[in-house]
């Protein structure tokens, strides 16, 4: 039996709640995933894990095991990288992970020029608007939008966005601008909903904060739709900075309510600490950084021309 693929195993079938998500997440049959589970618990002469109908659940003893597999095969893998010259140059796979329209817009650019300064390194770009836990699914380097919570992650902050309220040059010719958050009872908006309505949109009088009800003549549950509704004058709509910077550089979008806009929304990108960071990381970070500051900052450009006045 190889006790590394052996505690590799019994970690994906923990993690993934049965023995078919292991066999799954490692691509190899489930009776090999069961096989292997079973001469660990024989070999060690306990049970790790009870099988129920719904889920796999670690016995005491397989907790405690479980703790000590993931600290061996942590260290297994930073032996493996030392021997392959991680640290020596920028080499291996990194697992990045963005917000999807943030991802696509603005992340995976950088990410095809890195690839083409790094031939050694490759990437795999996984975008999600779900927080991923870092550590839990070894991601080297995330995008983070929003206030970061206190954690043991390392952060760059590399610029911000914020939220724009928008409606097409159309609309707007045949409905009065509002010139306060209050007036868009008055107007057709396009939410930004699922399932769930969120119908609520935030505002910033002076210091004061306040919400608008907003009336939807248009729901959709992506912001491209939400961004193609108001382009096609369905409405006004509520949309972050970097969605709406090429319709507003286009002249197909037009700012409005823009000194109610609530404070600007950080932007970073983090990862976990290490005591040597691998070469391949520092390069993804020394490279893509100055890049998303400056993306950042254009979008600012675009959205607050010299000269340009609410």
């Amino acid at each position: 039996m190889d006790r590394f693929e052996a505690m590799r195993t019994l970690v994906a079938a923990i993690d993934g709640g049965s023995l078919s998500a292991a066999s799954r997440a490692l691509g190899i049959p489930l009776a090999t995933v069961s096989r292997r589970v079973s001469d660990l618990e024989a070999r060690l002469g306990t049970r790790l894990v009870v099988r129920t109908s719904r889920k796999l659940i670690p016995t005491e003893e397989g907790a405690a095991f479980l703790v000590a597999a993931r600290r061996v095969l942590e260290d297994l893998g930073e032996a493996e990288r030392v021997a392959s010259g991680e640290y020596r140059a920028p080499r291996g796979e990194l697992l990045v992970t963005a917000p999807i329209m943030f991802g696509k817009l603005h992340v995976a650019p950088i990410v095809h020029d890195f690839l083409s300064a790094y031939p050694e390194v490759t990437v795999r770009l996984v975008l999600a608007d779900t927080l991923v836990d870092l550590v839990e699914n070894h991601v080297d380097v995330a995008v983070r939008i929003g206030k970061l919570p206190d954690s043991s992650l390392i952060a760059r902050r590399v610029g911000t966005v914020r939220w724009l309220i928008c409606a097409s040059p159309h609309y707007l010719s045949y409905n009065p601008a509002p010139s306060a958050p209050g007036d868009l009872v008055r107007h057709d908006c396009i939410a930004f909903e699922g399932f769930q309505t969120y119908r609520q949109w935030p505002f910033l009088a002076g210091t004061h904060p306040l919400s608008v009800t907003i009336r939807p003549r248009f729901s959709v549950n992506t912001a491209d739709a939400v961004i193609d509704g108001a382009i096609n004058g369905l409405g006004i709509a509520r949309i972050i900075s970097y969605q709406a910077s090429q319709a507003v550089g286009d002249g197909a979008l037009v700012p409005v309510l823009q000194t109610f806009s609530p404070p600007p929304i950080p932007v970073h990108l983090v990862h976990a600490a290490q005591t040597l960071q691998p070469l391949k990381l520092r390069a993804f970070m020394d490279f893509v950084i100055p890049r998303l500051e400056r993306a950042l900052a254009r979008i600012d450009r675009v959205l607050d021309p010299p000269g340009k006045s609410d």
